[in-house]
């Protein structure tokens, strides 16, 4: 779900990480051959990133996430001509990029499957090949939640994909567990959107939360034991009965979005931020006890977005980057030596998201 970067420019225009070297300086080094897009200067403060690369181009690139093995992305792109996200996967060596979707309808949160063959996205082609239209901003700033997205699942470029979910309303923002085993999602099949878990053909569908408000965004931590998630519940009958006026039409409002943690199997759940920001896509650390998350916690304005790093109990909380524009949905390499987010930084024009990876140093000197 990329709204956050489509709203940002829409305001500004209408287990053991392995990250420590050999000798244990806490510099990060890989043997990763990551020669894809361009070297940018390393940004002042953002002293746990080194050797930045500009990975995108052109178009509004986002949401990227490794495979298994670690060698490529799969992200979601809308071309510079406008139109729908459609997913694209990049190769960390060549840059070579290839289109996986159907070019139909739009697409969202992609994530390959662990012997990086198959990849997992949500689409709403099967409903119209035409983009859905969008949501109504009379209603403030909102982000649409279509009832037409479903999960699928590809085998390859040009190949039709296989419907995963067949349920009435959302499915989507679908990830893969680490261990393999499992698949997280957001779905409204229950009349609220809630965190499901499912087999990863689709079978045994389980219901994982269930108190009324968004749930969504969740990735399992790296030994597929607990997730990490966003959250907004109402707390009054009034912002209940906003919500679900709004669900009604197929929209939510993302403008208070808290982080929490829970066991895979939904329970022993955690509230980690409560500050009232927008706090969204959350990422496990490669440790498996911090929390790296999008916020816009710093700005007044609420327009700036910043990835920042704390501990599962609420602790620690650490700046990561430092633009003055959007820096969001941060990805561990799954060595956890690399990091990968989309971001406005040496933009080609106002509001232009891009992919970037940087080497990780876990304790900088």
């Amino acid at each position: 779900m990329r709204q956050f970067v489509a709203g940002v420019a829409m305001v500004a225009v209408v287990g053991a990480c392995g990250v420590r070297s050999e000798d244990g300086s806490g510099e990060a080094s890989s043997t990763l051959l990551i020669e894809a897009g361009t070297p940018i200067p390393d940004a002042p403060g953002e002293a746990h990133l080194r050797n930045v690369r500009q990975l995108t181009f052109e178009g509004e690139n986002a949401e990227a996430y490794f495979s298994f093995e670690g060698s490529r992305l799969v992200f979601q792109r809308s071309s510079p001509e406008g139109g729908c996200d459609q997913i694209y996967t990049l190769d960390l060596a060549t840059g070579d990029t290839a289109l996986v979707s159907t070019g139909r309808g739009r697409t969202t949160c992609s994530y390959f499957y662990p012997a990086g063959d198959r990849i997992l996205y949500s689409s709403t082609h099967l409903a119209n090949d035409a983009c859905p239209a969008p949501p109504d901003f009379s209603l403030g700033y909102v982000w649409p939640v279509y009832e037409s997205y479903d999960v699928f699942l590809t085998e390859g470029v040009g190949t039709d994909p296989l419907r995963l979910t067949d349920s009435p309303g959302y499915d989507a923002e679908a990830t893969v567990s680490p261990v393999g085993d499992r698949i997280v999602f957001t779905s409204a099949r229950d009349g609220d959107l809630e965190l499901y878990s499912m087999n990863l053909d689709g079978s045994d569908v389980t219901r994982l939360t269930s108190r009324l408000g968004y749930d969504g965004g969740a990735f399992f931590s790296p030994d597929g034991s607990r997730i990490v998630w966003r959250s907004h519940y109402p707390v009054s009958d009034q912002e209940a009965q906003d919500y679900l006026d709004l669900l009604a039409q197929g929209l939510i409002r993302p403008t208070s979005l808290e982080i929490r943690v829970m066991n895979a199997d939904g329970t022993g759940e955690i509230q980690v931020t409560e500050n009232g920001a927008a706090n969204f896509a959350p990422f496990w650390h490669p440790s498996g006890d911090r929390i790296l998350f999008s916020s816009n916690m710093s700005d007044p304005s609420g327009r700036d977005f910043d990835i920042y790093m704390v501990g599962v109990d609420g602790t620690g909380l650490e700046r990561i980057t430092h633009t003055a524009d959007f820096d969001g949905f941060p990805v561990f390499s799954p060595d956890g030596r690399w990091l990968v987010w989309g971001s406005n930084r040496n933009m080609a024009h106002e509001g232009n998201t891009n992919l970037f990876i940087a080497e990780w140093v876990e304790e900088p000197t």
